[in-house]
């Protein structure tokens, strides 16, 4: 049986190696989708010689059922970009879909300029783009990412994680040029069954990764 990743760091060791067998590419950007997948972007960016930088998602919960997505946003760009999932919208007005959507794209920005620190966010078209959290269960947040980052017009987007479910990893690699899932465990039921270490990541955490990295390409 496969012993679990240390923490999410080791994981991004191990991550790196299976990544870069399939990103050879001169003009990288990774992005650590916050707050889990940016310590495991980290030694994935350093790996590549790519720049890192973070993508925070944003879930869009219907009012009365918070954990019931209306859809979800991203800043990947100078915009934050929508999606919507009309299916659950067609449950609430647009209205209310609106007051949902001003909050958590004020909370977005919030954590962008804490994380970032006054850096403006990293740009996107024409580059590769690896798009890397610390695993995959059902895929939604990682599906928002990639409808967002795609929207900026990369030249390449690959997803990558230390762990993820069979058939979720199997329908993103329909959505991306690349799916890099470094381990499919036999009976997978939650992301932190493959670490040891899975406390949650703290903001401190993420700005400190985030300030290092750019230290050292300044």
């Amino acid at each position: 049986m496969r012993r679990p990743y240390h923490d999410r760091t080791a994981a991004g060791r191990a991550l790196a190696e299976h990544v870069a067998k399939v990103v050879d590419d001169d003009d990288v950007l990774v992005l650590g989708l916050a707050r889990g997948g940016v310590p495991v972007a980290a030694p994935v960016a350093a790996a590549l010689g790519g720049q890192l930088d973070v993508l925070i998602v944003r879930k869009l919960g219907l009012p009365g059922q918070p954990e019931l997505a209306m859809g979800a946003i991203a800043g990947p760009g100078t915009e934050v970009q929508v999606i919507r999932n009309e299916s659950v919208l067609a449950r609430v007005s647009e209205s209310a879909f609106e007051e949902v959507r001003h909050r958590e794209e004020a909370e977005l920005r919030l954590r962008e300029t804490r994380y970032r620190e006054g850096r403006a966010a990293a740009p996107i078209q024409g580059r590769t783009v690896v798009l890397v959290d610390d695993g995959l269960a059902t895929g939604s947040t990682m599906r928002a990412a990639i409808q967002a980052v795609r929207r900026e017009r990369p030249a390449r987007v690959v997803v990558a994680v230390p762990v993820g479910g069979a058939r979720t990893c199997r329908r993103l690699a329909a959505e991306v040029d690349d799916v890099v899932c470094a381990w499919i465990p036999d009976h997978f039921s939650a992301v932190g069954q493959a670490y040891r270490d899975f406390a949650p990541v703290p903001g401190d955490a993420v700005r400190a990764i985030l300030a290092a990295h750019h230290g050292s390409t300044a």
